[in-house]
């Protein structure tokens, strides 16, 4: 395998632990529209929640919400008010080696891209509150693309190898912790669309939605683009 001209990497999960930071958010989130944890509703919502990790957040509230635009906006608002604070209260913290990992790829030569479901003000203060302003060329979001999609659409992927001019999108690998980063990967065209074992999603979802590669954590994903692993396919 020769090494990738661009890494495109989920935030929260795969190189942010999120420890159940954004189903907590969510909860308080979906109170703010009157929606009380432990009813009906709220099982349901949590579960589509959790079933659509990686999504960009608005959408998730449109789904749940059933297009009220109004609610789904108000709790939305909430979300991100409710995780940014998570966020100045120091909850957040990198996955282990996940700086490491994106320093090593970086002096391999390869362009790094952050990708995240989260809101543009959310985004960003979870790159200060890490200092990780300058630990990847790009850091989009959902807003950045042309039609606003997150994933599981391959637009944040695309997005990313458009503006660091990359020259053909087999040269590119991705890497996240749900079935929709995967899914995103696939659909964009990378030639490594992994998973890693330290989010939201266990190895049987990550394979069926067609992982080429199982990693435990981003920190294993140097050895592997750079042209120290083989293994594809894995099985759940």
């Amino acid at each position: 395998m020769n090494p990738p001209q661009l890494v495109v990497l989920d935030m929260a999960g795969t190189t942010v632990s999120d420890d159940g930071l954004v189903a907590d958010a969510f909860t308080e989130a979906i109170a703010a529209v009157g929606v009380e944890p432990g009813g009906a509703d709220h099982a349901r919502m949590l579960g589509h929640v959790r079933a659509t990790m990686g999504e960009s957040k608005i959408s998730v509230f449109r789904a749940v919400l059933d297009g009220d635009e109004a609610r789904a906006q108000a709790a939305n608002t909430a979300f991100e008010t409710a995780y940014g604070q998570r966020i100045a209260d120091g909850a957040c913290t990198p996955v282990p080696g996940a700086a490491a990992a994106m320093a090593e790829l970086r002096g391999a030569g390869v362009r790094i891209a952050l990708t995240t479901g989260f809101g543009r003000d959310t985004r960003t203060a979870l790159l200060d509150a890490l200092g990780w302003r300058d630990i990847a060329d790009l850091a989009l979001c959902p807003a950045d693309t042309e039609h606003g999609r997150g994933r599981p659409y391959p637009d944040l992927v695309l997005t990313a190898a458009l503006r660091l001019a990359v020259d053909d999108v087999r040269a590119i690998a991705t890497a996240g912790d749900t079935a929709y980063d995967v899914l995103a990967g696939l659909r964009a065209g990378a030639s490594v669309a992994a998973g890693v074992l330290t989010g939201a999603h266990a190895r049987a979802a990550l394979a069926e939605a067609g992982a080429t590669h199982v990693l435990d954590s981003v920190a294993d994903l140097p050895a592997l683009v750079l042209g120290t692993r083989a293994d594809r396919r894995p099985t759940a």
